[in-house]
């Protein structure tokens, strides 16, 4: 059978995105086979587009990291899930189709409350914070977290998520319109970064002390200045490159701090891991958004069909949250 999806007729700018008919996927064992009614664009979309970041062996060409619909069916040893099930999934490629094969630990009821074009953009950000901020750097009550791009859909997720468990929160974003959309969500400290130094913001609003945990989008650019603004036995997690790969550490300042600064990424993770994340996500995160403390902030939904004009907007940067693409 065949089915639409957006596939990339070469690397290169938006226009490359098209939407075209493909062979439809089964689901394998231990899969679910989704019939995706939306998905969300995110930055690593936009690096695959441009050929920068291919999906790892075996993982459907099509690009999209997360999607939300309804199960259509299932795979061998498949328990918990059967046709017709409303549900969300964290993806390692393929949500910008009709349908899509996944492995059913990566799967998520939609929470009640929620339709599903706004379910669809939850998966990437609730997993990429959970696993980033509170288990990779093990936020605390009362410790300052510090994101970059606080207005990003990751960053809008990590402010609530963060707040919740009752630390402080500085963002960075790059106009005061942003920064007033991350107020909103609770952020204490804000940043524009265009104007500001961030070190010297986050130090002055801390008495000196720093940033307990810093969430990292940018990379290489900021290495040196997110060591800088580290308070004692502080925390990096660098979660993207959008400032460069390499730049020069200063041990000497990462060792007086006692500071640690890990790297990671989602999508190529064994769907063990992947699993285990998404499991802690229904766990610690779901009944958030059932009671509406936390909601995902969506800035537009576009069809899928036009996923090209999605990106455009990406790029040029004028969003809050996220972007939905839609499907019929």
């Amino acid at each position: 059978m065949a089915m639409h999806a957006i596939t990339i007729a070469e690397p290169g700018g938006p226009e490359v995105l098209v939407w075209t008919e493909v062979p439809e996927p089964v689901a394998g064992p231990g899969e679910v086979l989704v019939e995706v009614a939306a998905s969300a664009v995110n930055r690593a979309d936009v690096l695959q587009r441009r050929g920068f970041y291919d999906p790892p062996p075996g993982v459907s060409p099509y690009p999209g990291l997360e999607c939300a619909g309804t199960v259509a069916a299932v795979g061998e040893g498949v328990v918990g899930l059967r046709p017709g099930d409303r549900v969300c999934a964290l993806l390692a490629g393929g949500g910008y189709a009709e349908r899509v094969a996944v492995p059913a630990a990566q799967v998520l009821p939609v929470p009640d409350g929620l339709d599903l074009p706004t379910a669809a953009a939850l998966p990437e950000v609730t997993c990429t914070v959970w696993s980033n901020v509170f288990r990779t750097a093990g936020l605390r009550p009362g410790e300052t977290l510090l994101v970059h791009g606080g207005a990003s859909g990751i960053g809008t997720m990590a402010v609530q998520l963060a707040k919740v468990a009752g630390a402080r929160v500085a963002v960075t974003a790059g106009s005061a319109e942003k920064l007033a959309r991350c107020a909103e969500l609770g952020a204490d400290v804000l940043i524009n970064y265009r104007e500001q130094d961030f070190v010297a913001e986050v130090r002055a609003a801390t008495d000196g002390r720093g940033a307990d945990v810093v969430l990292d989008i940018i990379g290489a650019k900021y290495l040196a200045r997110n060591v800088e603004v580290l308070a004692p036995n502080g925390r990096i997690v660098v979660i993207g490159l959008q400032g460069g790969v390499r730049a020069e550490l200063d041990l000497g300042a990462l060792l007086a701090r006692r500071g640690t600064v890990a790297a990671t990424s989602l999508r190529a993770r064994p769907v063990a891991e992947k699993g285990a994340i998404v499991a802690a996500v229904r766990e610690h995160v779901w009944p958030l958004l059932a009671d509406g403390r936390v909601r995902p902030v969506i800035d537009r939904r576009v069809p899928m069909a036009r996923a090209a004009e999605a990106h455009r907007i990406m790029e040029s940067g004028v969003h809050v949250g996220k972007i939905v693409l839609t499907v019929g």
